[in-house]
């Protein structure tokens, strides 16, 4: 199956229902926050880092960071989460350094948020995808309107594909996609989370 990509920029999604999730969450031995821009260059130093770990799998990795675009990425991200449409947080250490970030994205359709996630080359292996993800979800519920959340993930992606189902979340199924990155295959992986198998969770 190939999967067109549209001539035209796809329309900006609607504003996320309802109220916003916190700007700081502070879990034990690592700490979600909302960016600022006088993150960017910890930021920067953190990808630079990690680009040989990070190019295989993401295609916006394609090539190396700088400044002028981690700069970009801060502003936009910024922007997302005053509009209400996606809402990024960096992975802050307990020694203060970035080690990755999280986000919940407001691209599939209505009601559903998609969570992506990376982590920094030297703090891998920690459980920090996972708390993160797990965390996330949780404020992914919280926002009225939102019944189900997904993780996505190239089939290779052995690393990624082993985060969701740590959490609870089921596969949804594989379906064929386009490589977009050196080490994907192509076949996506689609994990998926409902408002009431959480809720039954937490009971």
């Amino acid at each position: 199956m190939t999967i067109e990509r549209p001539s035209e920029p796809p329309e900006p999604p609607e504003p996320l229902p309802g109220r916003r999730p916190p700007e700081r969450i502070v879990l034990p031995g690592l700490t979600l926050r909302r960016p600022a821009e006088d993150d960017v260059p910890a930021l920067l130093k953190a990808l630079t880092e990690s680009f040989e770990h990070l190019h295989p799998w993401m295609p916006w990795a394609a090539e190396p960071p700088t400044l002028e675009a981690e700069r970009a990425w801060a502003v936009q991200a910024r922007r997302n989460w005053d509009e209400g449409t996606d809402y990024a947080y960096l992975l802050e250490s307990p020694d203060g350094a970035i080690a990755g970030t999280v986000g919940l994205h407001d691209r599939i359709g209505p009601g559903v948020l998609e969570i992506g996630y990376w982590v920094n080359v030297g703090h891998t292996r920690r459980g920090y995808a996972t708390r993160a993800a797990e965390a996330v979800t949780e404020i992914a519920f919280r926002l009225p309107g939102i019944e189900r959340v997904e993780i996505h993930c190239d089939i290779a992606n052995k690393r990624s594909a082993a985060v969701p189902p740590r959490i609870g979340y089921w596969l949804l199924g594989i379906e064929d996609d386009v490589r977009e990155a050196p080490a994907e295959e192509g076949p996506r992986m689609r994990w998926g989370m409902t408002r009431e198998a959480w809720a039954r969770r937490g009971a």
